[in-house]
């Protein structure tokens, strides 16, 4: 690489002054926008395929700008098609942002209901990528849902030194300056679902009582909910700061949702090919290609400038070369090498610092000592993943979650992999502690960790790949080729059950997963259950009976009495797995619709159908026909035993795995003597 810095440097020396310099005619401007046309409005500048007052501006309706006037007299741009103020048109990426609304809840001044937001049928969805769903307020449920069904949600809640009302402590803890976002205290937030056009958002109270139920009413503080931009409050006031009345500026912080009518949002766009009457013919100077997922029912294209030209690729002609002569070229040659080399100096460096800075040293340092029997080949250099998972495509995407998302990755040994890619930076020493525990944990039901790459700012985790999904999907996508048998349901409760009991009592050190749900349950090639994700898992130590930490996890296997008191034990784990246990029995979600009373936890209405002996009015038909009352019973018993609302009632882990294999016995008895009397 020095030797092509060299190389072009001579070049540059001796060939460059022999050419003429380039006069402006040969850059000319590239343009954005047809001739004749405007293409500002208020200080936003419009580009084509979006434009302003005459048809020819823009390339159908949907893509009409409206400028309009504003009270204050300045004029703003509006998507006129769906009536939505347009903060900037991104051409070239096919992104627009937009001021979406807000949905509130009993806030002074604002509507308490809101239609819904719909861009059915239109070229626009909201972007997943760029977006995410929060909700502000003390100690709610947030749905969003689309088409009828909940796509998403999150849960908010409040400590009791806290209040809703006190904006002066919330906007110290959420100001823009602070780019953790919001995880659960007084405010909320989740990704968005793919294509997403139309949705609204629903509330409801999280009692914090001893009930530990959920309301369909809302209580009397100011509460929203909205999609809004991926780094917002941070870009809400880029264009334009405001001043307090100090004269300050000021910095927009989680709270100012709730006095908002409208924030900052990005939907996406392309050109259907029914309306852009032969894409490719239209621009011939541009790279136009038919998507392979297209964001609606119709033929969908992208387009971009060939490489070395600028300006609109929707526009005919509107690519224009950035730079023509030949000592340019050269010169451009030049500095290509430069770059090249000194980019592979700056990567270089920074992953040798994110090797360091993640506790590489101190991993290295511990898996050479006697300490640790690790795997000695278990840190991943960015590049191998970067290659097995084709630089983290989304069409690679197995799953995502509140730590992160999970892409397929092939290694160059041919094996198989899954890449865990985290969202936030957790502390180092809690990350090198628990990768040392979990990479000799040897338990067939616990997904096996491979190794991990600290060259990144958060580190990746490698996990063996299970191919056959997870088990929420499995239980509510049934097939008639592959039905689950009672015999599964039983011997998959038997796995996630003995995989808990090892955890808790007979790791090294004693783990709670605190994420048990069965999306977090993976099937292998035989259907055996793997427990995965184990972001939000902590290693206490042997003397310690809890943990006391911010309360989060997935509302529907939440664990009441640690959503009251910040305590987890090793009985929250057992309430999350009687869920699932209740899920295998039911085929029903945790959290589910009942007519005329709204949304109802599956916990609740599964002990209540038993307090009321109406038990096998909520079994699954097909186990109802399957095997005899009496197991069915013994297993639903074990599960009301585990949503005990008081932690100290619950069975531990280890009684519920010899008493299901209790059960299993009797079962597998009672079919040998059936078949003894049969023959």
């Amino acid at each position: 690489m020095v030797l092509q810095l060299a190389f072009g440097i001579i070049l540059l020396i001796i060939i460059l002054p022999t050419y003429p310099r380039a006069s402006a005619q040969d850059y000319p401007d590239p343009i954005t926008v047809k001739a004749g046309c405007n293409a500002t409005c208020g200080g936003v500048y419009i580009s084509y395929p979006f434009g302003m007052e005459d048809p020819k501006c823009y390339v159908n309706g949907w893509f009409e700008i409206e400028c309009r006037e504003t009270s204050e007299g300045g004029h703003k741009p509006y998507l006129k098609s769906l009536n939505l103020e347009v903060r900037m048109t991104l051409v070239t990426r096919g992104l627009v942002d937009i001021m979406n609304p807000i949905f509130h809840w009993n806030c002074q001044s604002k509507e308490t209901t809101q239609a819904m937001i719909n861009l059915r049928g239109s070229p626009f969805v909201y972007s997943q990528s760029r977006n995410k769903f929060m909700a502000v307020g003390c100690n709610k449920l947030a749905f969003l849902q689309s088409n009828g069904t909940s796509v998403g949600g999150c849960v908010s809640i409040c400590g009791g030194s806290e209040d809703a009302r006190d904006t002066n402590t919330i906007n110290m803890m959420y100001t823009g300056s602070n780019d953790d976002g919001c995880h659960g205290r007084y405010c909320c937030e989740n990704s968005l679902p793919s294509y997403l056009s139309e949705y609204n958002a629903t509330l409801q109270d999280f009692k914090n009582d001893n009930s530990s139920s959920s309301s369909s009413s809302v209580s009397g503080e100011c509460s929203s909910a909205a999609i809004v931009d991926e780094y917002w409050p941070q870009v809400q006031y880029t264009s334009s700061r405001v001043s307090d009345l100090n004269g300050m500026d000021y910095v927009p912080a989680v709270s100012d949702l709730n006095g908002m009518d409208y924030v900052r949002a990005v939907i996406e766009w392309e050109i259907w090919e029914m309306l852009a009457n032969h894409t490719i013919q239209l621009y011939p100077d541009s790279n136009c290609f038919n998507l392979t997922n297209s964001l609606n029912q119709y033929n969908g294209w992208e387009c971009d400038c060939p490489i070395g030209f600028a300006g609109n690729p929707f526009l005919s002609h509107g690519c224009a070369g950035i730079l023509s002569s030949l000592g340019s070229i050269i010169f451009l040659l030049g500095l290509w090498l430069l770059y090249k080399v000194v980019r592979k100096i700056i990567i270089k460096k920074r992953k040798q610092k994110f090797f360091k800075k993640n506790g590489g040293l101190l991993l290295q340092q511990t898996m050479s000592s006697n300490k640790v029997n690790a795997d000695k080949d278990i840190l991943f250099s960015l590049d191998d993943l970067e290659k097995a998972t084709d630089h983290f495509n989304k069409n690679r995407v197995l799953g995502r979650g509140g730590q992160g998302t999970v892409y397929k990755g092939m290694l160059v040994n041919g094996r198989i992999v899954a890449v865990k890619k985290f969202k936030v930076e957790g502390n180092v020493e809690e990350f090198i502690n628990e990768f040392i525990i979990l990479s000799q944990i040897n338990n067939r039901n616990v997904v096996k960790l491979l190794g991990c790459c600290l060259e990144t700012k958060i580190p990746l985790l490698v996990y063996e790949f299970i191919p056959n999904g997870n088990l929420f999907e499995y239980l509510h996508n049934q097939s008639e080729e592959l039905p689950i048998t009672w015999d599964m349901r039983l011997r998959i409760a038997m796995e996630i059950a003995g995989a808990l009991f090892y955890l808790h009592s007979m790791a090294s050190k004693p783990i709670f997963h605190r994420d048990i749900k069965s999306t977090n349950i993976l099937l292998d090639e035989k259907y055996r259950a793997k427990i995965a994700d184990f972001g939000a898992s902590r290693i206490i130590s042997i003397e310690d009976t809890h943990l006391t930490t911010m309360v989060q996890g997935t509302f529907g296997y939440l664990d009441p009495e640690y959503f009251r008191s910040s305590q987890f034990t090793e009985k929250s784990d057992v309430y999350s797995f009687g869920v699932v246990l209740v899920e295998l029995l039911t085929c029903q979600k945790p959290i589910f619709v009942v007519e005329y009373e709204g949304y109802k936890s599956l916990a609740s209405y599964f002990v209540e159908c038993m307090e009321k002996d109406n038990l096998l009015d909520i079994i699954d038909k097909r186990v109802v026909k399957e095997v005899k009352n009496g197991q069915i019973i013994a297993v639903a018993n074990l599960a009301k035993r585990c949503l005990e609302l008081n932690g100290r009632k619950r069975p531990t882990m280890k009684e519920l795995t010899f008493e299901l294999e209790r059960i299993q016995k009797l079962e597998k008895n009672s079919n040998t003597e059936q078949n003894h009397k049969k023959s």
